[in-house]
């Protein structure tokens, strides 16, 4: 069988998309599947609307020799994908991991409200409504959608695709233990990454961390991923603020490092953290932020033990059963 992937990022981008099809293009030949892949990166540099019809063109061409097509978002390798796939009479298949319509209007567009809110609103701005149109079009146009939570699934099906033809295939997450952080600030370190998006709750973080002179704050934005995980495990907590997560790898990875975790009880991270158990789930609101934080500093102990069921509880995260899982999806097909 022949797969042939439509890819925004590859390595050495970073990025979700950039990691999980370098596991595939190098998992899935193991499990009888060639794999063929047409980057975005290589037509980034062209002009609008010129670098989507040349890598329309170049998926056109590859997408002739595959079995299956697979798209890793919706919208810029999405809609080419989608319409190359058509052409060479291929089933299509799409990778979602977010709303992408919803995160490009929270920061161009002006959209203030929650994605849960968002999926039921009709009356957005113009661009938005585009965007929006376009990923629906190309998800309901998939023979399968693939995403990495329960909960994304319920937010790809508000866009009228099947619910039958989404399936939750949790992403994988390949670590190796970074060495530990040279020059390490003393005292109380709380560490959080991601980009500098609204919903991240960068700012409110900062307010509660500055609360405490004591205690020290590390944002890893920009960087790269081997200098993130070193900030991240030499932490005494990893703190994910967001107001959305579809399922977030910046915290698979905390959780997989061993590092006590704190995170809203928004999106799919009820799907990662069992409260008290592996971590901690709180509102999202600055006291309760505060609160927890403080339990952590004031009773390290038991942070650890939540942090030692976390990292065993991440096991079931590991590459071969996402490749397990994938492989089958395909050959169905």
């Amino acid at each position: 069988m022949k797969l042939l992937i439509a890819t925004p990022l590859y390595p050495p981008d970073i990025g979700g998309p950039a990691t999980y099809a370098k596991i595939l293009a190098e998992g899935l030949p193991e499990k009888g599947i060639e794999v063929d892949l047409v980057k975005f990166s290589d037509v980034r540099h062209l002009p609008k609307i010129v670098r989507h019809y040349a890598y329309y063109r170049r998926v056109l061409r590859a997408a002739r020799g595959a079995d299956v097509v697979l798209a890793l978002d919706p919208v810029s390798v999405g809609l080419p994908a989608m319409q190359a796939a058509k052409r060479a009479r291929k089933p299509f298949v799409l990778k979602v991991v977010g709303d992408y319509a919803w995160e490009q209007g929270r920061q161009r567009f002006g959209v203030t409200q929650s994605l849960d809110e968002f999926v039921k609103t009709k009356h957005v701005p113009f661009s938005v409504r585009v965007l929006r149109r376009v990923q629906t079009s190309v998800a309901r146009s998939a023979a399968r959608v693939i995403v990495p939570s329960n909960y994304l699934k319920g937010i790809v099906t508000a866009w009228d695709v099947p619910s039958e033809n989404i399936e939750v295939i949790y992403n994988s997450i390949e670590l190796l233990t970074p060495p530990e952080l040279k020059d390490r600030p003393q005292g109380f370190l709380v560490v959080s990454s991601g980009r500098r998006v609204p919903w991240k709750g960068f700012e409110s973080l900062e307010r509660v961390v500055a609360r405490d002179p004591s205690w020290h704050l590390f944002i890893a934005s920009g960087l790269p991923r081997g200098e993130t995980l070193e900030w991240v495990k030499s932490a005494d907590v990893f703190v994910l603020n967001s107001s959305y997560e579809g399922l977030s790898h910046a915290l698979i990875e905390a959780m997989m490092l061993g590092t006590p975790v704190i995170a809203t009880d928004v999106g799919g991270n009820n799907e990662l953290i069992e409260d008290g158990v592996t971590g901690l789930l709180i509102p999202r609101d600055e006291e309760s932020l505060l609160a927890a934080l403080r339990n952590i500093e004031q009773d390290p102990a038991s942070a650890r033990v939540r942090a030692t069921a976390a990292h065993i509880h991440m096991k079931k995260f590991g590459t071969e059963a996402m490749l397990l899982a994938t492989t089958t999806l395909l050959k169905n097909i």
